[in-house]
């Protein structure tokens, strides 16, 4: 193994961790997922695989740096919905991080323990539904259900992603 596989290795188990950490609040720990997601595409370009894995680690930082940043954004003018002034519906802008960071956790070339982790993750994210259902039920129905019910969304997509790449044949690492 060269010194160039051995940072590719490094810097993907890294990136990948910081990736997992970071979801464990999605929205306080993009803080992590963004340099994780552009740590495992460099270490992906340092390393020995196809071309076609890069362009896919690229565009997943990509999505998850612009909807981070839009994120970011909207934090700073106030946020949107109830009294900001700005539509919920501004709150798309914030989808290709979610999208960008399930596609980050089972996509080609990751490692069989961060599928199995990713499914973990997945699973947290359907108890962030209860707890945010239980919440609104404690007060009420006031509470909005939606960020509960993106956030289970995005759990799914990711349990069934990570499953279904664990059911091909996966390289241990």
């Amino acid at each position: 193994m060269t010194g160039r596989d051995t940072w590719s290795r490094v810097l993907s188990i890294v990136g990948s961790i910081a990736m997992l950490v970071g979801a464990i609040d999605p929205m306080e720990g993009s803080i992590l997922i963004l340099p994780g997601s552009g740590l495992v595409a460099l270490g992906t370009f340092l390393g020995p695989g196809e071309r076609r894995s890069l362009v896919y680690r690229v565009w997943v930082f990509i999505l998850i740096a612009l909807g981070v940043g839009a994120m970011w954004g909207l934090t700073w003018v106030g946020g949107f919905g109830g009294t900001s002034g700005r539509s919920t519906w501004w709150g798309l802008l914030i989808v290709p991080y979610l999208i960008g960071w399930s596609m980050g956790i089972w996509g080609p070339g990751s490692h069989r323990w961060m599928l199995w982790l990713g499914i973990v993750v997945g699973l947290w994210y359907q108890v962030i539904l209860i707890k945010v259902l239980m919440g609104r039920a404690q007060h009420h129905g006031t509470m909005p259900i939606t960020p509960g019910i993106i956030v289970s969304a995005l759990g799914a997509l990711t349990i069934v992603g990570c499953i279904s790449r664990l059911r091909k044949h996966i390289p241990e690492g």
